[in-house]
């Protein structure tokens, strides 16, 4: 029998060191986060009442920019929806109900 011998030794560190962010730039990013999620919030809390009469526990993304949302009882269908509306648009994702709980968060991707 072979006996296996484990000479790798694991790396340390961040695979591309030259990558890091100033805590200038990671402070800079929470703020606007923050900022982009309270904007998200308004338009929410905004159309929230009517919606969740006939949506409950539906999926809303919305794109705060100027205040579009899609609606949609299936989160595939709704990613899909927001995909072909908003391009690669910064926009969030949120369920109608009485929590509006983040299941997605940010969403960035195209």
């Amino acid at each position: 029998m072979t006996q296996l011998s484990n000479n790798r030794t694991p790396r340390r560190g961040r695979v591309f060191p030259e990558r890091r962010l100033s805590p200038e730039e990671i402070a800079r990013r929470k703020v606007e986060g923050k900022a982009f999620v309270k904007r998200c919030r308004l338009v929410f809390d905004r159309i929230q009442p009517e919606l969740i009469k006939n949506n409950y526990d539906w999926f809303i993304i919305i794109e705060p920019k100027n205040g579009d949302y899609i609606i949609a009882p299936n989160e595939t269908v709704a990613r899909q929806k927001a995909r072909e509306q908003f391009g690669s648009k910064m926009r969030i994702m949120m369920r109608i109900n009485l929590v509006a709980d983040f299941p997605a968060g940010v969403l960035t991707l195209g």
